[in-house]
């Protein structure tokens, strides 16, 4: 029983030094969706150098592209990505004002993949496979684009970073401490279970919250989020998954809820002047 106590003592004085430096914060405003959920966010994970690393690897994601003659090869469909992309980052700062000053940035990159992504800070790309194998409409192309935006809008991917250092932190304290190497299958599991697959779901949910208001506000219809999921679900079970849907998974319950979503931010979209734009 006394190294049980230990071990409980070990453990709790290990999670408090894991979580050294962190605090919660709100980084967007809710929203007419309501995303109000306190982030975990480590000072040490600072924002402007994570945007820096963000910015460079960009660079050199590009730079590749270029050099493969797969950068923005298709000059109407780079106008097209580029101007919806353009509609979407005049609507960020209803999430929070200092993104309407970020450096933002989308390009089409000519490769099979169906993917999209958005660094932190802004730093976005769409693959050209997902167009030519989805061939969205605009509004459908607006959900996915408006998604990823949100991920960068919420800093999800500083918030992933927090947990990961907080918690390889708090195991090597831990492993010191009690010599165990079980102590390292434990804390594997633990990280699992508390951060990556519940903020897994909770980031899917939140991006999509976000990118749907985002398109309505834009004057997208924000309803092709839901045929856009159906799209890619149907894609999933005829040719195999989608590299997007590795790390965006689809799921009935995700598109019941997107059609909910949709119908909360309809009166945005009929605001925004429904119809009259392409």
């Amino acid at each position: 029983m006394k190294g049980i106590a230990n071990g409980k003592r070990l453990l709790a004085a290990g999670l408090i030094l894991a979580t050294a430096g962190c605090a919660t914060v709100q980084t967007t405003q809710s929203g007419t969706v309501g995303v109000e959920r306190k982030q975990f966010i480590s000072s040490l994970v600072s924002e402007a150098e994570l945007n820096q690393a963000a910015a460079q690897n960009y660079a050199q994601v590009l730079s590749q592209a270029r050099q493969q003659k797969a950068l923005d090869t298709d000059a109407a469909q780079t106008r097209r990505v580029k101007a919806i992309a353009q509609r979407l980052i005049g609507q960020v700062g209803v999430f929070r004002a200092d993104a309407s000053a970020w450096n933002w940035e989308v390009h089409v990159i000519n490769e099979d993949e169906v993917n999209a992504w958005c660094m932190p800070g802004g730093k976005m790309a769409v693959y050209s496979g997902l167009i030519k194998r989805i061939q969205p409409t605009d509004a459908e192309l607006a959900a996915i684009i408006g998604h990823e935006m949100a991920h960068a809008l919420r800093e999800h991917s500083r918030e992933q970073v927090s947990q990961k250092m907080a918690t390889s932190f708090g195991l090597t304290v831990l492993s010191a401490l009690t010599g165990v190497q079980a102590v390292n299958d434990l804390g594997g599991t633990l990280s699992e279970v508390m951060f990556e697959l519940p903020n897994s779901r909770t980031h899917e949910s939140e991006a999509d919250l976000i990118g749907v208001e985002l398109a309505a506000r834009a004057g997208y219809d924000p309803r092709a989020a839901v045929t856009l999921w159906q799209k890619m679900g149907a894609l999933e079970q005829g040719r195999g998954q989608p590299e997007f849907l590795s790390t965006h998974p689809s799921s009935t319950t995700r598109i019941a809820d997107l059609q909910a979503i949709s119908e909360r931010v309809m009166p945005l979209y009929q605001q925004a002047g429904a119809g009259s734009r392409p």
